[in-house]
């Protein structure tokens, strides 16, 4: 697979944390979304936490109206999250799990304990033409399970690897990579995040079968120093071709 192909979703959520700090009305969410899509995202993800830090319901309303590529919506697996998505009706939700003290989503959906709800919330959702994905660790058991949701889409987290080096980031390199192919033989689509950010991204976009990447925090970082589309443009870049 030609990784020019691998598309890329722009998590926007720490634009919004800056806005939060002090609640002002800036940075301005639809200038990030065309600045990011002008860049060339294909996609714009966003996580509505049940505790709000980032991003608010009324971003999330006005997300769909701006976004011209695709919105990707990352929510937990509560009833709260369903309605909202359910009236948003974003093209894309990501069913993460979620703790209110973590700094960021740690590890991935337990797909196996939670089968019966993430089944529950997967149906709900696709009948409202909705394409559903599920954040899980690249895990062959976990992927089983996955399948048996209906979800069409798995997002791998990529955490581990990306806060390992060396050997330890091979062998994990390799899990993600083996998780790829036994999801891709179940017919499953496979998009992956967490942690990428501009030295690390190239070996992941370079699997073959990867569909997308969603990569926020280092892209938000770089586009203090050179601006948002020159960070977007330079993910894709690294991306690409790796350098």
């Amino acid at each position: 697979m030609d990784n020019q192909k691998v598309r890329l979703g722009v998590n926007l959520d720490h634009v919004m944390t800056i806005r939060q700090a002090r609640f002002t009305p800036y940075p301005d969410l639809k200038q990030a979304i065309q600045l990011a899509e002008r860049a060339g995202a294909d996609g714009i993800t966003m996580h509505l936490r049940e505790d709000r830090r980032h991003i608010q319901d009324d971003d999330v309303y006005l997300a769909k109206q701006v976004i011209q590529s695709s919105m990707n919506l990352e929510m937990a697996a509560t009833k709260e999250m369903q309605d909202i998505a359910l009236n948003v009706k974003p093209e894309n939700c990501c069913i993460v799990p979620e703790h209110r003290q973590e700094l960021t989503t740690e590890g991935g959906l337990d797909v196996v304990k939670h089968n019966e709800r993430i089944k529950e919330i997967t149906s709900a959702l696709s009948e409202a033409n909705i394409n559903v994905s599920l954040f899980i660790e690249p895990d062959l058991q976990v992927i089983d399970a996955s399948a048996e949701t209906g979800a069409p889409v798995i997002e791998l987290h990529t955490g581990t690897y990306a806060s390992c080096v060396g050997e330890k980031q091979k062998l994990e390199l390799k899990r993600i990579k083996d998780a790829v192919k036994h999801a891709t033989s179940l017919g499953l689509v496979v998009n992956a995040g967490h942690g990428l950010h501009y030295d690390n991204v190239s070996p992941i976009a370079n699997i073959e079968n990867m569909y997308e990447l969603n990569i926020g925090h280092s892209i938000v970082a770089h586009a203090l120093f050179v601006g948002l589309e020159a960070a977007v443009r330079e993910m894709r870049e690294k991306m690409t071709t790796g350098t």
